[in-house]
């Protein structure tokens, strides 16, 4: 399985989850990683940031499937919603994506959602809300009892630069809030990048991620650069030439 995530944090409890029920894992850090170890790799699976840094991660797994070698790779979109009390539905589109997870629900759904789709299976979204509870048979007790062999260790994550960390942290903020919007507004954005009015459209939503933005984001950083103007910028020149 590939696990593609910026955050080295979320994506270390991504592979020991992953390790702790015996999936091998490969990491990227970025967009253009996660192209190049799946061609190479080929795991049967990629879970991955919608808001990964030089490829976002819906357009990764896009053109991934549209390739010949690739085209059968099961994906997994992680979104992290700036307003999780907003987004009660799922995204308008997952490009192509087999299933979607918020990441404060990774610890809850992510082993169901690899299980089901290695057996084939979609991820049934009832299923995952609350499992049937049996109580043990003996040789359930019996079998849980025996040792098992150990999991491989998670794929050992690299830490960003300390001097960077600050600004990192912040495109990836705004990279998230870019993402979010986009997902759960898909036909809608799409038409505003078409007519060049999408920060007229969505006005509203970005002044609502820029609030959160400068709470989060210490002022000594923002004073850096405007790393929330130039991720939205940069996502709209680049739908522009999709």
């Amino acid at each position: 399985v590939m696990v593609a995530h910026s955050n080295p944090a979320i994506a270390n409890e991504i592979t020991t989850l992953l390790s702790e029920n015996g999936f091998q894992t490969v990491t990227a850090l970025d967009g253009i990683e996660a192209m190049v170890k799946s061609l190479k790799d080929r795991p049967f699976l990629a879970v991955i940031e919608v808001g990964l840094p030089k490829i976002y991660g819906f357009e990764v797994c896009k053109r991934l499937k549209g390739r010949p070698e690739t085209k059968g790779m099961k994906f997994i979109l992680i979104s992290s919603p700036f307003d999780k009390n907003k987004y009660r539905r799922e995204p308008e589109s997952l490009y192509e994506a087999d299933d979607h997870i918020e990441e404060h629900r990774l610890s809850e759904l992510l082993i169901h959602s690899v299980n089901a789709l290695k057996g084939g299976e979609p991820p049934k979204k009832e299923e995952k809300e609350t499992e049937k509870i049996e109580k043990p048979t003996q040789e359930t007790v019996v079998a849980k009892a025996e040792v098992k062999p150990e999991p491989p260790a998670p794929a050992a994550i690299k830490p960003a630069p300390a001097a960077d960390d600050k600004i990192e942290r912040a495109k990836r903020l705004a990279r998230t809030i870019v993402s979010d919007i986009y997902l759960y507004n898909t036909a809608k954005a799409d038409e505003s990048i078409r007519n060049n009015t999408f920060s007229s459209v969505f006005a509203s939503e970005m002044r609502e991620g820029l609030k959160l933005y400068e709470n989060r984001i210490s002022q000594e950083v923002r004073d850096k650069g405007d790393f929330f103007k130039e991720v939205f910028a940069l996502f709209i020149e680049n739908k522009k030439k999709a």
